[in-house]
């Protein structure tokens, strides 16, 4: 008898963090994670993710194109049945919101 693989969805957004921090914004040399650009990632019972994110700017350049590489990147895992990105200017993002090592990372520190 076959049973169910039950996925640990703790595990899974530890996962989904590992794919956050390979998404590098263009302009800044440190990744979405650590500028403090995820605000949130929940992922329901069915494997259903939704990322709510920032940009630094709303007139970023990859406005367009950075929420869809972090779609396509979370989706590609193979526990996660969908994804689904959110832009939110609110609040909007300031360098407050880095992590040190990314602030250590551009001299700030």
């Amino acid at each position: 008898m076959e049973q169910d693989i039950v996925i640990d969805t703790n595990q899974l957004g530890e996962d989904i963090v590992k794919v956050l921090k390979t998404i590098y914004d263009p302009e800044i040399p440190v990744d979405i994670y650590e500028l403090g650009l995820i605000y949130d990632v929940m992922v329901n019972t069915d494997y259903e993710v939704k990322i709510l994110m920032t940009l630094t700017s709303p007139n970023c350049p990859v406005a367009e194109s950075l929420p869809q590489e972090v779609e396509q990147k979370v989706k590609a895992l193979d526990s996660v049945k969908a994804a689904e990105v959110e832009i939110t200017f609110d609040p909007p993002w300031t360098k407050d919101l880095m992590s040190e090592e990314a602030k250590l990372e551009l001299g700030m520190l």
